[in-house]
């Protein structure tokens, strides 16, 4: 165990020694901001202002720091998300490919707009940048997997086989 066990008490959904794994790779605590937080959301699908202080607690920071951080990074949802997140690329060559139609097509079917989350959980659209896959525009990620050169009606059909 490092030398700091606070983080037993105050971070108890995550087992311990995985914090303290993290920890032991970095000479200075604060360089574990990072990987603390990816960790943390992986628990519990965000980054709340319980995980801010507790992060900032291990690494020794202030909050203020640690939330620099979360905020700063695209990644971290500093909300509760949908059970899917639904990103949809907005670079150019997605855009051009029928991107924005996607959004669309998602705002209409499920109310929502980008940024907004189904009430019943399920969904979360997001607009993206550069998903890094052009040559099969557009590319929707769903959660860690990509859906490639996808048409309103392919789409569909892969929301609803989603459970």
């Amino acid at each position: 165990m490092s030398d700091n066990n606070s983080h037993k008490d105050s971070f108890e959904y995550v087992n311990p020694d995985l914090v303290d794994n993290i920890l032991s790779q970095y000479p200075d605590k604060r360089s574990a901001t990072l990987p603390l937080l990816h960790l943390a959301q992986t628990q519990e699908g965000y980054i709340s202002n319980a995980v801010v202080d507790t992060v900032a607690q291990i690494t020794e920071t202030h909050p203020a720091e640690v939330m620099d951080c979360a905020s700063f990074y695209t990644m971290f949802y500093l909300r509760v998300q949908g059970r899917y997140i639904l990103q949809v690329c907005q670079t150019l060559s997605c855009s051009l490919n029928g991107a924005d139609a996607l959004v669309d097509h998602i705002t209409d079917r499920y109310g929502i707009g980008p940024g907004e989350t189904t009430p019943d959980g399920k969904f979360t659209l997001m607009k993206v940048e550069c998903l890094g896959s052009c040559g099969t525009a557009p590319v929707v990620q769903i959660n860690n997997d990509y859906h490639e050169g996808l048409s309103k009606e392919i789409l569909d059909e892969l929301l609803e086989s989603l459970q």
